[in-house]
């Protein structure tokens, strides 16, 4: 029996590989986002192994993206406007790479 893996040969195929991984690193952005508000506000959860690796997860890959959004926008009192320009500025470049890789 042949393998059941398919690659993807063409550029079409790559193409939509590449945005699903913009479209799952914004969605872990987002995530990120959500949590930092829940504990904002005051929400607390549970203290176990897991909880604390998904948090750290999170926090590990959103801040190299929004590290540099932070530097150069101020805060507005308690606001944070980096995330929102960091994943305008996500979906930008993630639409024009897929559109260089399409041709």
């Amino acid at each position: 029996m042949r393998g059941l893996v398919v690659l993807a040969l063409d550029r079409n195929g790559i193409a939509n590989y590449v945005a699903a991984l913009f479209r799952v690193y914004g969605l872990l952005i987002i995530a990120y986002i959500v949590t930092s508000l829940f504990f904002a506000f005051g929400g607390r959860i549970p203290y176990s192994r897991w909880s604390r690796a998904i948090l750290d997860f999170l926090r590990d890959v959103s801040e190299p993206l929004l590290r540099p959004f932070r530097a150069i926008l101020p805060t507005l009192g308690p606001l944070d406007l980096s995330p929102i320009v960091a994943l305008i500025v996500l979906q930008i470049v993630g639409q024009i790479v897929v559109n260089v890789i399409r041709g």
